[in-house]
Protein backbone atom coordinates (compact mmCIF):
# COMPACT_ATOMS: atom_id res chain seq x y z
CA UNK A 1 0.00 0.00 0.00
CA UNK A 2 1.20 3.60 -0.73
CA UNK A 3 0.55 5.49 2.32
CA UNK A 4 0.10 9.24 2.24
CA UNK A 5 -0.63 11.88 4.93
CA UNK A 6 -3.71 14.31 4.41
CA UNK A 7 -5.58 17.32 6.43
CA UNK A 8 -9.25 17.04 6.53
CA UNK A 9 -10.47 20.60 5.38
CA UNK A 10 -14.15 20.06 5.44
CA UNK A 11 -16.36 17.44 6.66
CA UNK A 12 -19.59 16.36 4.65
CA UNK A 13 -22.11 13.58 5.11
CA UNK A 14 -20.92 10.91 2.47
CA UNK A 15 -17.19 12.55 1.95
CA UNK A 16 -13.84 13.99 3.40
CA UNK A 17 -12.80 17.07 1.79
CA UNK A 18 -9.22 16.27 1.99
CA UNK A 19 -6.03 18.26 1.31
CA UNK A 20 -2.40 16.93 0.69
CA UNK A 21 0.96 18.59 0.00
CA UNK A 22 2.46 17.90 -3.92
CA UNK A 23 5.69 16.40 -3.39
CA UNK A 24 8.71 16.50 -5.51
CA UNK A 25 11.43 13.76 -5.84
CA UNK A 26 13.98 16.73 -5.43
CA UNK A 27 13.48 16.59 -1.72
CA UNK A 28 16.44 13.54 -1.24
CA UNK A 29 18.70 14.60 -3.72
CA UNK A 30 22.12 15.84 -3.09
CA UNK A 31 21.91 18.23 -5.85
CA UNK A 32 18.83 20.10 -5.40
CA UNK A 33 21.38 22.94 -4.82
CA UNK A 34 22.54 23.09 -8.25
CA UNK A 35 19.93 21.64 -10.09
CA UNK A 36 17.22 23.63 -11.97
CA UNK A 37 14.34 20.80 -11.34
CA UNK A 38 15.35 21.41 -7.75
CA UNK A 39 15.71 24.83 -7.65
CA UNK A 40 12.15 25.41 -9.87
CA UNK A 41 10.36 23.06 -7.25
CA UNK A 42 11.44 25.07 -4.52
CA UNK A 43 10.13 28.18 -6.03
CA UNK A 44 6.74 26.03 -6.00
CA UNK A 45 6.87 24.14 -2.76
CA UNK A 46 4.03 25.11 -0.74
CA UNK A 47 1.65 23.36 -3.61
CA UNK A 48 -1.44 21.33 -2.54
CA UNK A 49 -3.93 19.41 -4.21
CA UNK A 50 -7.91 19.19 -2.77
CA UNK A 51 -9.87 16.41 -3.66
CA UNK A 52 -12.97 14.29 -2.53
CA UNK A 53 -12.79 10.70 -0.43
CA UNK A 54 -15.58 8.85 0.89
CA UNK A 55 -15.83 9.20 4.12
CA UNK A 56 -15.71 5.69 6.64
CA UNK A 57 -16.78 5.05 9.93
CA UNK A 58 -16.04 7.48 12.40
CA UNK A 59 -15.45 10.88 13.69
CA UNK A 60 -13.52 13.30 11.75
CA UNK A 61 -12.52 17.27 11.90
CA UNK A 62 -11.65 19.60 10.12
CA UNK A 63 -7.92 20.25 10.83
CA UNK A 64 -7.02 16.27 11.72
CA UNK A 65 -4.77 14.43 9.88
CA UNK A 66 -5.56 11.05 8.18
CA UNK A 67 -3.88 8.87 6.13
CA UNK A 68 -4.64 7.78 2.64
CA UNK A 69 -3.81 4.19 1.34
CA UNK A 70 -3.82 3.33 -2.17
CA UNK A 71 -3.04 -0.43 -3.62
CA UNK A 72 0.61 0.13 -5.57
CA UNK A 73 -1.34 -2.34 -8.38
CA UNK A 74 -3.57 0.94 -8.62
CA UNK A 75 -0.92 3.25 -9.16
CA UNK A 76 1.14 1.48 -11.11
CA UNK A 77 -1.72 0.41 -13.96
CA UNK A 78 -2.79 4.33 -14.38
CA UNK A 79 0.87 5.66 -14.36
CA UNK A 80 1.78 3.29 -17.39
CA UNK A 81 -1.38 4.24 -18.87
CA UNK A 82 -0.18 8.27 -18.49
CA UNK A 83 2.93 7.70 -20.25
CA UNK A 84 2.25 4.94 -22.60
CA UNK A 85 -0.83 5.75 -24.51
CA UNK A 86 0.25 9.21 -25.34
CA UNK A 87 3.49 7.64 -26.29
CA UNK A 88 1.91 4.97 -28.89
CA UNK A 89 0.08 7.73 -30.13
CA UNK A 90 2.98 9.85 -31.27
CA UNK A 91 4.22 6.93 -32.51
CA UNK A 92 1.21 5.41 -34.56
CA UNK A 93 0.51 8.87 -36.39
CA UNK A 94 3.88 9.05 -36.96
CA UNK A 95 3.97 6.08 -38.79
CA UNK A 96 0.71 6.35 -40.82
CA UNK A 97 1.54 9.41 -41.90
CA UNK A 98 5.09 9.08 -43.17
CA UNK A 99 4.75 5.32 -44.42
CA UNK A 100 1.16 5.00 -45.14
CA UNK A 101 0.19 8.61 -46.57
CA UNK A 102 3.71 9.22 -47.34
CA UNK A 103 3.54 12.74 -46.31
CA UNK A 104 6.25 15.31 -46.16
CA UNK A 105 8.50 15.04 -42.85
CA UNK A 106 7.36 18.25 -41.42
CA UNK A 107 3.32 17.30 -41.79
CA UNK A 108 4.64 13.93 -40.11
CA UNK A 109 6.00 15.80 -37.03
CA UNK A 110 2.75 18.10 -36.74
CA UNK A 111 0.46 14.99 -37.42
CA UNK A 112 2.28 13.42 -34.90
CA UNK A 113 2.30 15.69 -32.04
CA UNK A 114 -1.03 16.25 -32.66
CA UNK A 115 -1.88 12.45 -31.93
CA UNK A 116 0.23 13.04 -28.91
CA UNK A 117 -1.62 16.09 -28.03
CA UNK A 118 -5.35 14.55 -28.66
CA UNK A 119 -4.45 11.39 -26.97
CA UNK A 120 -3.66 13.68 -23.52
CA UNK A 121 -7.24 15.25 -24.05
CA UNK A 122 -8.72 12.16 -24.20
CA UNK A 123 -7.20 10.46 -21.50
CA UNK A 124 -7.77 12.95 -19.15
CA UNK A 125 -11.61 13.09 -20.22
CA UNK A 126 -11.18 9.09 -20.00
CA UNK A 127 -9.89 9.67 -16.46
CA UNK A 128 -12.12 11.95 -15.33
CA UNK A 129 -14.87 9.13 -15.54
CA UNK A 130 -12.96 7.15 -13.74
CA UNK A 131 -11.96 9.35 -10.93
CA UNK A 132 -15.16 7.27 -8.95
CA UNK A 133 -13.22 4.05 -9.29
CA UNK A 134 -10.08 5.76 -8.74
CA UNK A 135 -11.74 7.29 -5.23
CA UNK A 136 -13.56 3.77 -4.18
CA UNK A 137 -9.71 2.06 -4.17
CA UNK A 138 -8.62 5.18 -2.05
CA UNK A 139 -9.06 4.38 1.97
CA UNK A 140 -8.91 6.44 4.79
CA UNK A 141 -7.41 5.59 8.22
CA UNK A 142 -7.81 7.77 11.14
CA UNK A 143 -4.05 8.44 12.61
CA UNK A 144 -4.10 8.19 16.58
Amino acid sequence: MIRELAEVVSVESDFLLVSTELKTGCSGCAQQNTCGAGVISKAFSDRRAEFRVHKPQGHFRPGQQIELLLPEQALTRYSLLVYMVPLFALLVMAIFTGQLLSWSEGWVILSAFSGFAVSFYLLKRWLQHRDIQVAQLLSVQQID
